[in-house]
């Protein structure tokens, strides 16, 4: 069974690697390809359910998309993001949500895009037995507050502001943290700081590990940021053969005869 403590101790040791998963063919696939971890992102919002942001995604859409992904998953580790509004409002509401994706959707641990109302929430959720993976820079849920995805930590107050959560959530019992869009020399920093690995996405080449979205590394999307890259085109690969399925159909060609049974036993019944 993958364990928090086997993500940990990868920490200045080996490079961590972490993609999206949102369905069980796609889990997988990843899980096949030997990644450390599988996170089941709020992003699903964007890449699944047809959202402009995260903001509409529920803990139902959430632990139904986790659970899909834990029954496809044997050797990587899975876990739950958790969705706008879903934590940081009422303790006990938020307890009960995280603790949905490990009782329901066997996920094995929570993330939490972080702020100062979530120190005190991953120290209980800890104590509780949901272990909890941090994330800061950019957060996609603060879209409203932020205007759009800027990078974050770009000046002195924020970075030192992003270091300070980050050890605060360390304290807290945190066994990872995701660094997104911030500049790789306050990655850099922030890593050389802490114990717990850092996970970065458009962070630079100086976190521990590093993550995607599965869309935006395999080419399925139309669009990616500019911190990723696409190791495939399997956006092309669908288009061709969805249009070659459209031509077969259109022109007779398909179902062809070994597509098909007859039972010679059958009367014309019409």
């Amino acid at each position: 069974m993958p364990s928090v403590r086997d993500i940990r101790a990868k920490a200045g040791e080996e490079p961590i690697t972490m993609l999206t998963a949102y369905d069980a063919p796609t889990a997988s696939i990843v899980d096949e390809a030997g990644v450390d971890i599988i996170l089941v992102g709020d992003s699903l919002g964007n890449t699944s359910l047809g959202y402009e942001t995260t903001l509409p995604v529920t803990v139902d859409d959430m632990a139904r998309h986790t659970g899909a992904v834990a029954r496809a998953t044997d050797d990587a580790l899975v876990v739950a993001d958790m969705p706008f509004l879903s934590i940081g409002v009422d303790e006990a509401a938020s307890i009960e949500n995280a603790g949905r994706m490990l009782k329901e959707a066997d996920a094995h641990g929570v993330k939490l895009e972080c702020g100062p109302h979530t120190v005190d929430l991953t120290e209980k959720l800890v104590e509780l037995g949901i272990p909890v993976m941090g994330h800061l820079g950019l957060t996609p849920q603060h879209v409203n507050q932020y205007g759009g995805y800027p990078r974050q930590g770009t000046d002195q107050e924020a970075a030192e502001r992003i270091l300070e959560l980050a050890q605060a959530h360390e304290a807290a019992g945190a066994f990872s943290l995701v660094l997104e869009h911030v500049p790789s020399n306050l990655a850099a920093d922030v890593t050389t700081a802490l114990e717990i690995p850092t996970i970065g996405i458009g962070a630079g080449p100086d976190c521990d590990g590093q993550v995607l979205v599965v869309d935006d590394a395999v080419g399925l999307s139309e669009w990616s940021p500019s911190f990723s890259k696409q190791f495939g085109n399997v956006r092309a690969e669908m288009e061709s053969a969805v249009g070659e399925y459209v031509s077969a159909v259109e022109s007779g060609e398909f179902p062809a005869d070994e597509h098909s049974h007859e039972e010679s036993d059958l009367e014309e019944i019409y």
